[in-house]
């Protein structure tokens, strides 16, 4: 284990304190964003005490978190943050929320740690060593028809706003079984081969970035929907068992 992804598990570890903190107390205060998505001091606790963790090792990094924005570091690498990803979840006492690290160098994410504190599941991975469910390895699976597939998917309204909800039907109506998890947990389920294929149609890279790495480092597959690799300007999704993947890209990419 990296020094990069020890420190990354003491940051969600420190910012899982904060989080479970405020879930089970009466202090849970929210307040909407300019872009009309809800905020907890939560939320904010968590992004601040992660930025400082990481800081205290690596103080040239740079910072891209969701609720404190970019800080620029003098190195190449920029740690990728969304302190509790699926707040609404969290507002609303639903447990599936967790808190997303990821670390890019240059253009190439290359550590990713999803932390699910509720479901006790951390997930975490690194480029070219494999990725790890609570420290068991873990694999995508070997499904390779959407007939035979679990699929899941993002919110429908985004497929109907992006124009592209008559593919995403046909897919969900082809697929064995689906269902709209949303969030980080749909790729827990992809990479622990529990589900075969997710779907978003809008994203930022905050929500996608450690799972990315996640879902790779199991032998999965991950894209934006017309196919290209994942950059910080992704906006939609696309993550299988790779095996499946070429066949969900012709669902949104046939003329």
């Amino acid at each position: 284990m990296s020094q990069f992804l020890t420190v990354a598990l003491e940051a969600a570890k420190n910012a899982e304190e904060i989080i479970t903190a405020y879930y089970t107390g009466d202090a849970m205060k929210v307040e909407m964003k300019a872009d009309e998505t809800p905020v907890t001091l939560a939320d904010r606790g968590a992004e601040k005490i992660i930025r400082e963790t990481i800081k205290q090792a690596f103080p040239d990094h740079g910072f891209l978190g969701e609720e404190y924005g970019i800080e620029k570091g003098d190195s190449p690498y920029v740690w990728i943050i969304d302190p509790i990803d699926a707040t609404k979840n969290y507002i609303r006492k639903i447990p599936i929320f967790g808190t997303q690290i990821a670390l890019m160098r240059g253009e190439e994410l290359i550590l990713g740690v999803s932390n699910a504190p509720l479901l006790n599941e951390l997930l975490y991975a690194e480029a070219g060593s494999g990725a790890f469910w609570n420290g068991e390895p873990i694999t995508v699976s070997s499904v390779t028809q959407p007939e035979d597939a679990m699929a899941c998917h993002g919110g429908l309204k985004w497929f109907v706003e992006k124009g592209t909800f008559p593919e995403i039907y046909n897919f969900i109506n082809d697929a064995a079984r689906t269902r709209g998890f949303g969030d980080f947990y749909m790729y827990h389920l992809v990479a622990s081969g529990r589900a075969d294929a997710v779907v978003e149609a809008a994203i930022s890279i905050w929500d996608i970035a450690a799972i990315t790495v996640i879902v790779r480092e199991a032998g999965g597959r991950v894209t934006d929907i017309q196919g290209q690799d994942i950059t910080t300007d992704t906006h939609s999704l696309v993550a299988t068992n790779g095996i499946l993947h070429d066949t969900v890209l012709n669902y949104f990419n046939n003329p």
